[in-house]
């Protein structure tokens, strides 16, 4: 049986028959390319003489990476870290909430304490309260009184010095976070009869999570490392028995590259739980306001038309 295809529809004057595609081509940073070449090239060689270097024993590496000693230190520093973020993060929000008071006497208080922490160095705080004895030998409260140096170890000391360091930057990161909250949700909060509790801890501090979550991760991986200071005051940390190890056999170089891994370890996991958090908040706010919708269109389609 003879077919007949369709007239095909005649072509418009002044239009090519054939379109020819442009080719992509990108763009060469020949630039970048020499840039990153020799900085590969600096990176290996740095690598390579390290791990080729007769004055370096990597069985000493290996001998004490895992060393009871060693372990012993990674967790103080765990501990410190981890007590000193949490002390720093309550006194943050006291103080954040003094320096948004009404109260001036309040504000003024908050603001020598930022003063005072914020201006003297770690170190120097850190040495203070270790030899808190010279200035007050007893501590005396009127019902009971204790030893200066029995009461102040170098672990009570470090936290001390870390804690009230911490304090007073989380304070700036709070009330910053407090601040980005639109002041429509605090009117809001009155408006609905909230009292100022109520309206800190159900609207405001919620809100105020998010925002300070990044800059308190920061804060978090930058204590982990500051407390490699308290090895000047013996705190018994993974610098400092790291220290006391190469002062006895003279492994100096591989004892500190024992300390950094564990450090590099420790500030990895650190970031991933960073990372862990901001996702989680990130994602319960779009989700918080998804849900919300779908229960409104829920609401919007059960119900009859006379409830319309």
């Amino acid at each position: 049986m003879k077919t007949t295809s369709p007239p095909s529809a005649p072509a418009s004057a002044g239009t090519t028959a054939e379109i020819t595609p442009l080719e992509i081509v990108p763009l060469k940073r020949y630039g970048r390319m020499v840039i990153a070449a020799v900085a590969a090239l600096i990176v290996g060689g740095l690598i390579f003489a390290l791990v080729t270097s007769e004055n370096l024993d990597w069985s000493v590496v290996g001998q004490y990476l895992f060393a009871p000693v060693i372990i012993e230190g990674v967790i103080l520093t765990v501990q410190l870290t981890v007590l000193a973020v949490i002390i720093g993060i309550l006194l943050g929000i006291v103080l954040a909430l003094m320096k948004l008071s009404d109260n001036k006497v309040l504000t003024v208080l908050a603001d020598l304490y930022l003063w005072f922490f914020r201006g003297t160095p770690q170190l120097i705080q850190l040495i203070f309260w270790f030899n808190l004895a010279f200035l007050f030998p007893t501590i005396n409260l009127g019902f009971a009184s204790w030893d200066t140096n029995a009461l102040i170890t170098p672990f009570i000391a470090a936290l001390i010095g870390l804690s009230l360091n911490e304090g007073a930057y989380m304070a700036e990161i709070i009330r910053g976070g407090i601040l980005g909250v639109p002041k429509g949700q605090r009117e809001a909060a009155v408006a609905l009869g909230f009292t100022p509790l109520e309206m800190m801890t159900k609207i405001i501090l919620p809100q105020t999570m998010r925002m300070v979550i990044p800059p308190t991760g920061n804060q978090a991986i930058a204590m982990l490392k500051v407390t490699s200071l308290v090895s000047v005051i013996s705190a018994r940390d993974l610098l400092t028995n790291a220290q006391m190890i190469y002062s006895r056999n003279y492994y100096v170089i591989e004892l500190l590259i024992v300390a950094c891994a564990w450090y590099l370890l420790l500030t990895t996991v650190a970031t991933l739980l960073q990372n862990q958090l901001e996702k989680k908040y990130a994602g319960r706010s779009g989700n918080t306001s998804g849900r919300g919708a779908n229960r409104g269109m829920f609401k919007r389609l059960t119900q009859t038309g006379a409830q319309r």
